[in-house]
């Protein structure tokens, strides 16, 4: 069975860092492009960031320089380091696992998706 599972979510304070974890089974991760959604209560879902077959990765504005994407396949498994948290950061992160190799945050691009981990960033 072809699955995708996040993990890695919690409640942290503001300025505080998170790092998710995104693990697939059934499938090698490494062969496809990878990317981390969220979204917040009331609002839309939104690319945050993705990272390329060949380790190229790419950030929406507001998570560079805070979020770092990765991936270790041997562990069939892709990260997202988040730091310096804010409050605004919350929402349910879903991890989304390509049909192909591009850079993208277009949802329809992606085949595989997670159920999601709850980040709640407040004080």
């Amino acid at each position: 069975q072809l699955q995708v599972v996040e993990s890695g979510g919690g409640l942290v304070q503001p300025g505080g860092s998170l790092r998710l974890s995104c693990a697939a089974s059934g499938f090698t991760l490494a062969y496809y492009a990878v990317a981390w959604f969220r979204q917040a209560p009331g609002k839309e879902r939104q690319g945050v960031s993705c990272i390329s077959l060949n380790g190229i990765t790419y950030y929406a504005d507001s998570m560079k320089g805070r979020f770092t994407i990765s991936r270790d396949n041997a562990k069939n498994t892709v990260y997202l380091q988040m730091n310096s948290l804010k409050p605004e950061d919350t929402g349910v992160y879903y991890c989304a696992v390509q049909k192909g190799d591009l850079l993208t945050f277009r949802i329809n691009e992606y085949r595989y998706w997670g159920q999601g981990t709850q980040v709640t960033v407040s004080s």
